[in-house]
C-alpha cells in the first residue's frame, strides 16, 4: 500500500468536524430556504429532516470507507476500490469534480448576492460581481497555506457563523406562530419530498470530510464520530432554522423573499439590525463554503489526475499542496459564477452529488466484507439515493423541463471527457491503494 497521506497528519477532529459543518451550513441554507418553502411550505423542517435521514444513512458509508481508505482523494479512491478503473468510474470522479465547481459557484454567487445589499441600487450589480470574483481569489490564496492553516481558519469561521444563528434561533424561538407550521399548512407528501431533495445540496458538504482524512491523526477513532457529529447537528440546526423562519413569516413572505428568506424571517423580531446579523451570517457561511470546497475539490483533481484521468499537470504540487488543480478549480469557477444562470445548476447540483451519493453507498456495499460494514445499512442508503435523486428528476420535469437538459449535459460531458481523454492520451488509471 502506497502512503496515503501527500502532507503530514495535522488535522484534528474538531477541525474535520469543521470542514463538514462548514460546508454543509453554506450557501444552500441561505439560496434555497426560500424555495424548500414554496415547495414544502409549512412542512420545510421535515422536508429538511427528510434529507438529513439520506445524508445521515450516506455518512456511514462514508466513514466505513474513509478508515479503509484514508486518501485526500476521498469519494475518487472509494469508487476506484469498489468498481476499479474502468469508464463508469473514470466518468463518475470527473462528474465528481464537476459538481464541485457547481457548487463553489452556487456559493460565490450568494455570496455576492447578500454583499451587493450593502452598495448603492446604482452599484449594486456590478458590486455583486467584484465580491463573486474577489471572494473565490481570496480564498483560492488561502488555500495555498497547508491543511493545519485551512482547519484552523474553519473553526473559527464556523464558530462566527453558528454564533450569530443560534442566536437567531435562541430570539426568535420566543415568537413563533405555531399556526404558521401545523400539518394543515403542509404540502402534499410528494411535495413535502421534493422539496426535502431540492434542498439536499445543503448537506453534501458532509462529503468534504473524505478529504481531509488522509492528513488526519488517528482517523480510525476519530472519524466516524465526526461524520454522524457534523452531519447529526447540521440536521436539528435546519430543522430548527426553518421553523423560526417559517414561525416569524407568513408563507407567502418568505416565498415574496425567496433570495434572503432567513434575513427577512429575522426582521420581524430583530428588526434592521437582525437583517444586517443575518446577512452577515449568510457572507460568512458561504465564504465558509467555498473555503472547505475548495479544499476537498483542489484534492480531487490532484487524485483524479494522479490516477490518470486528468492531465499530469494536476499533479504537480508547491507548498505539499496541488495548486495546479486548485488554480482550475478556482477558474472554472470564476467563469460560472459571474456568467451562467445558477438557478438550475443549484437544483441539478442537488442531483449530481445524489448520483454520487448513490455509487458511494453501493461501493461500501460492495466491499462490506473487506472493510467490515453492515451490507443492509449501505444497500437502504443506494435505494435511498436513487429514491431522492428520481423524486428530484420528476418534480423538476413537470416543473421546468429545461432543467433536466443540465443533468443529462453534465454527465454526458463528464463521461464524455473521461473517453476522448483515454483515447487521446493513452493514461491508465492507477488505484491510490494497492488493492
Amino acid at each position: 500500500m502506497r502512503n496515503p497521506s501527500i502532507g503530514k497528519k495535522s488535522i484534528g477532529y474538531w477541525s474535520v468536524v469543521a470542514i463538514g459543518v462548514g460546508g454543509m451550513v453554506g450557501g444552500g441554507i441561505f439560496a434555497v430556504l426560500g424555495l424548500a418553502v414554496q415547495l414544502a411550505k409549512g412542512g420545510t423542517p421535515v422536508a429538511f429532516a427528510i434529507a438529513g435521514v439520506v445524508a445521515l444513512v450516506t455518512a456511514y458509508s462514508y466513514a466505513k470507507l474513509s478508515v479503509a481508505f484514508p486518501s485526500q482523494g476521498g469519494t475518487v479512491e472509494f469508487l476506484n476500490q469498489a468498481f476499479g478503473v474502468g469508464l463508469i468510474t473514470g466518468g463518475l470522479n470527473i462528474l465528481l469534480w464537476v459538481s464541485y465547481v457547481i457548487m463553489l459557484s452556487l456559493y460565490a454567487y450568494a455570496f455576492g448576492s447578500y454583499g451587493s445589499t450593502f452598495f448603492p441600487p446604482a452599484f449594486q450589480l456590478i458590486g455583486k460581481h467584484v465580491l463573486i470574483s474577489g471572494i473565490i481569489i481570496l480564498l483560492t490564496g488561502l488555500n495555498l497555506f497547508n491543511a493545519k492553516v485551512v482547519g484552523k481558519l474553519e473553526v473559527w469561521i464556523v464558530g462566527f457563523k453558528l454564533t450569530i444563528l443560534i442566536l437567531f434561533i435562541l430570539i426568535g424561538m420566543g415568537s413563533i406562530n405555531p399556526q404558521n407550521i401545523q400539518p394543515s399548512t403542509w404540502s402534499q407528501p410528494f411535495q413535502l419530498i421534493s422539496g426535502g431533495m431540492i434542498i439536499f445540496v445543503a448537506y453534501e458538504g458532509c462529503e468534504l470530510m473524505a478529504n481531509a482524512v488522509g492528513e488526519m491523526r488517528n482517523p480510525e477513532k476519530a472519524i466516524p464520530k465526526a461524520y454522524f457529529t457534523a452531519v447529526g447537528f447540521v440536521i436539528v440546526l435546519y430543522v430548527l432554522i426553518s421553523v423560526v423562519t417559517l414561525g416569524n413569516l407568513p408563507i407567502k413572505q418568505i416565498t415574496a423573499a425567496q433570495d434572503y428568506a432567513l434575513a427577512a424571517a429575522a426582521k420581524p423580531f430583530l428588526g434592521s439590525f437582525g437583517y444586517i446579523l443575518i446577512t452577515i451570517a449568510a457572507l460568512l457561511s458561504t465564504a465558509s463554503a467555498i473555503n472547505a470546497t475548495l479544499y476537498g475539490a483542489s484534492r480531487v483533481s490532484y487524485i483524479i489526475a494522479k490516477e490518470g484521468e486528468l492531465p499530469e499537470i494536476l499533479e504537480k504540487k508547491v507548498w505539499q499542496q496541488p495548486v495546479e488543480g486548485l488554480f482550475i478549480t478556482s477558474g472554472l469557477t470564476l467563469l460560472v459564477a459571474n456568467f451562467f444562470d445558477l438557478t438550475s445548476l443549484s437544483t441539478m447540483g442537488s442531483a449530481g452529488f445524489l448520483l454520487i451519493f448513490a455509487a458511494v453507498n453501493y461501493a461500501n456495499y460492495k466491499l462490506s466484507k473487506k472493510i467490515h460494514s453492515r451490507r443492509p445499512i449501505a444497500l437502504a442508503g443506494m435505494l435511498v439515493c436513487l429514491a431522492a435523486l428520481g423524486t428530484l428528476i420528476w418534480q423538476r420535469s413537470t416543473v421546468a423541463p429545461g432543467q433536466i437538459w443540465v443533468l443529462i449535459i453534465m454527465v454526458v460531458l463528464s463521461f464524455g471527457v473521461e473517453v476522448v481523454y483515454r483515447k487521446v492520451t493513452g493514461r491508465v488509471i492507477k488505484p491510490y491503494f494497492n488493492k
